[in-house]
């Protein structure tokens, strides 16, 4: 396990602002007593990750004042507002000099994803050519492992809210699915009536 937290780095997007919850930054809702980016990034800290990049969007001066994020790598996304795509660009962007082989991304809405899936997908990792994800009943979700050899070609395609969606269509056959749904659920926080999820 060493050798690969070396080598795969955590990249946590939560640059989004909330629209269909009042405008309400998802970064700054409020879980387990922390701030739902604090809670997430320690997921990717406790699932095996010792890097750790937050791209940060809608209000990050004040996610930055308000959230505990020791150690992380804080990256300010200025195009936030055109989509999840943006976000990811950055991160991988931050990440191209880091020395990291890999990245494992996850979202700030999903808190129903823990460490163990983290820890799962995290194993998935092999060399810089690893594709893999976490599935839920057999349909993939997130984390998603990408070895920085998909690193541009991602990038060239990640647009608008679809994220990797596009790239990873595209390599469907090459990407490992890693079973989860046992030890996490892949619900979003997107609206009002997903509060209930929060703690």
């Amino acid at each position: 396990m060493t050798a690969k937290r070396d080598q795969v780095a955590g990249l946590l997007l939560a640059a989004g602002g909330g629209r269909r919850l009042g405008g309400r930054p998802k970064a700054l809702l409020e879980h387990r007593g922390r701030p739902l980016v604090e809670y997430a990034a320690g997921v990717l800290r406790e699932g095996g990750c010792d890097q750790v990049h937050v791209v940060l969007g809608a209000q990050a001066d004040l996610v930055r004042s308000t959230a505990a994020l020791p150690g992380c790598v804080l990256i300010d996304n200025a195009q936030w507002e055109e989509g999840m795509g943006s976000s990811l660009r950055a991160g991988l962007d931050s990440l191209a000099e880091t020395g990291a082989r890999a990245a494992l991304v996850s979202l700030v809405d999903q808190p129903g994803i823990g460490p163990e899936a983290v820890a799962r997908v995290l194993a998935a990792y092999a060399s810089e050519a690893s594709l893999a994800a976490a599935s839920y009943d057999g349909v993939r979700g997130h984390p998603v492992l990408f070895g920085a050899e998909h690193w541009p070609g991602i990038s060239a395609t990640a647009v608008g809210d679809r994220g990797a969606r596009a790239y990873l269509k595209a390599h469907d056959d090459a990407i490992t699915l890693v079973e989860c749904g046992d030890v996490a659920q892949a619900y979003d926080i997107d609206t009002e009536d997903d509060l209930i999820h929060l703690e």
